[in-house]
């Protein structure tokens, strides 16, 4: 029987719902860049140097955090792997394209799991328009390295979602099966079967500078989404018990390697200048295993800061003034505009997109950033909003909880101001009670837009669905 992929057109929207961000003037320099997006999985806000950690040595990442711009305040969509790849690639909130599940969400409910796994019948709709798809169109090579994570089927894979390479394991590296052994993928074929974990690092990494030197002579983008540090952790044999924090160490100071091998082919190749890259995680630690979330609360699959909010750093030379730190709001979700704006590509008129350009605030021209107010969903329900500094919790007498531990987090009503307690401490619920009604009003609108756990959004698209998954095997 031929699978069939369920996919919706999307009908034109008034201008007034789209939240196209963005710049009315010309970028700053003429040429559009390469980018070179960098995702790591499970990385936490406090793993690098320049974020404060004392275990890791992270030296190329140091250099690019003083030749370019960190960013303090840097959210993903999700505290977990399929929604938030999902919300990077497109600019839009994972509930707004049906990926913040694995299934439909109705039968779902408290018990169902977020992410996709080997054999899935779901996938990111290839209706949907991805980085990657916006750059193909402007002369861009296009290649995807790593982790994909968004449907191992073939109508959802890189290869057609706009990259014209692919190279890299479709899931987690945790989901290593007896019927479906953990494959390396290159294009639409299995190549290998099982994979080690201690190489993959190092491979992508080979991969990636093989596809700059290819493609030096025309403009390209790399989104190189490592599978480190999730566990299974591991690193090659030249970092393997090196570090001063077990595996985890290791396998982060790999990585840093990996990011100081980039930047040397990029000066070799004469490419340095006028390359944008982009550092960042795909959601926070889990601690389990030797991250830190540090001096944040919670963790990887949690809806405290520590879930969502990650380490980021940018460096491009010709485009973004050196030695920057920015406090502002910055989303995953921002990098599709901004990135568009930059390469001289159009942003999709015919849908909402949920991300903002933040040229602005890359070079130097504003503090302010341009997003007002951001969404802490867990799976479907709506669990947390931010507002400028502060941070409320909805009252949640029926809550659904991150797939990884224990619920530790309070069903309670609170409200935090981020600027002077990051680590969500101090409920100041009473003494607040007009920005507590104002986070209500929110409350309301966003359901009513992207919906919550009882109630459906008027704004929402449908994932892609395959009726007849098979798995991705050697030889199949």
């Amino acid at each position: 029987m031929k699978n069939n992929i369920t996919t919706y057109g999307i009908g034109y929207l008034p201008l007034a719902l789209l939240a196209l961000g963005g710049c009315s003037e010309q970028p700053a320099t003429p040429t559009p860049p390469n980018v070179i997006l960098v995702f790591i999985d499970d990385f936490g806000y406090g793993d690098l140097t320049c974020y404060g950690n004392t275990l890791h040595r992270t030296p190329h990442l140091s250099q690019m955090a003083e030749e370019g711009i960190r960013m303090t305040d840097f959210y993903v969509a999700s505290s977990v792997s399929t929604p938030s790849r999902a919300a990077l690639l497109t600019g839009c909130y994972p509930r707004r394209i049906s990926m913040h599940v694995n299934a439909d969400p109705a039968p779902l409910m408290s018990t169902g799991r977020q992410v996709l796994f080997p054999v899935s019948h779901k996938g990111l709709n290839p209706s949907e328009i991805t980085i990657a798809e916006l750059l193909k169109e402007q002369g861009y090579a296009t290649a995807c390295i790593g982790k994909w994570h968004l449907g191992d089927q073939l109508p959802f894979l890189p290869t057609r979602q706009g990259f014209d390479y692919y190279y890299g394991i479709p899931y987690s590296n945790d989901m290593d099966r007896d019927y479906c052994p953990l494959p390396i993928m290159e294009n639409e074929e299995v190549i290998l079967a099982p994979v080690s974990h201690d190489s993959l690092t190092f491979r992508y990494t080979k991969k990636t500078l093989e596809f700059i030197r290819k493609n030096k002579e025309q403009p390209f983008f790399i989104y190189l989404a490592h599978n480190m540090t999730h566990n299974p952790l591991d690193a090659s044999p030249g970092f393997k018990g090196k570090s001063r924090n077990g595996i985890y160490g290791d396998a982060t100071e790999e990585l840093d390697w990996s990011m100081g091998e980039i930047f040397a082919t990029l000066r070799e190749e004469g490419l340095d200048e006028n390359t944008w890259v982009i550092f960042t995680s795909d959601n926070g630690a889990d601690e389990r295993f030797g991250g830190s979330n540090f001096p944040l609360r919670g963790q990887k699959g949690t809806t405290y800061e520590g879930g969502f909010r990650v380490p980021c750093l940018m460096r491009w030379p010709a485009g973004i003034p050196g030695g920057q730190v920015t406090e502002a709001v910055v989303t995953a979700m921002d990098l599709l505009p901004t990135i568009a704006y930059y390469c001289g590509a159009e942003i999709p008129q015919d849908r909402i997109i949920d991300g903002h350009s933040v040229a602005g605030l890359l070079e130097g021209k504003q503090l302010q950033s341009p997003t007002e107010v951001f969404y802490y969903y867990q799976k479907q329900q709506l669990q947390a909003i931010r507002w400028g500094d502060w941070k409320y919790h909805l009252q949640l007498d029926e809550r659904i909880i991150g797939p990884h531990f224990p619920d530790t987090e309070s069903g309670e009503e609170r409200l935090y101001n981020l600027q002077e307690d990051i680590s969500e401490t101090v409920n100041l619920l009473e003494q607040y009670p007009d920005i507590v009604a104002h986070f209500q009003r929110l409350v309301r609108e966003v359901r009513e837009d992207m919906g919550d756990w009882e109630f459906e959004g008027k704004n929402i698209r449908p994932a892609g669905i395959i009726d007849e998954p098979f798995p991705r095997l050697l030889n199949n």
